[in-house]
């Protein structure tokens, strides 16, 4: 319940901080924006590429759920 209040508190200010710009106007405080995973919550181990948490991706690639993502072995 927590993190679900925590990813639409984020996107809420991600549009804040996008409507500010298209006006023109300098976001008051731009340090507040941080990117977390969409399906969990998480904020550390973010990767921007997908969208999500390093964790969240490892499951998810593992069940061949993301496409192009390929366990490498060598």
């Amino acid at each position: 319940m927590a993190r679900t209040a925590l990813i639409v508190k984020t996107e809420k200010r991600k549009k804040d901080k996008l409507k500010a710009l298209a006006a023109g106007k300098k976001p008051k405080h731009p340090t507040r924006v941080y990117n977390r995973c969409k399906l969990c919550g998480r904020n550390k181990g973010y990767m921007r590429k997908f969208d999500m948490c390093r964790i969240c991706f490892r499951e998810l690639a593992s069940n061949g759920k993301i496409m192009g993502v390929t366990k490498s072995s060598w």
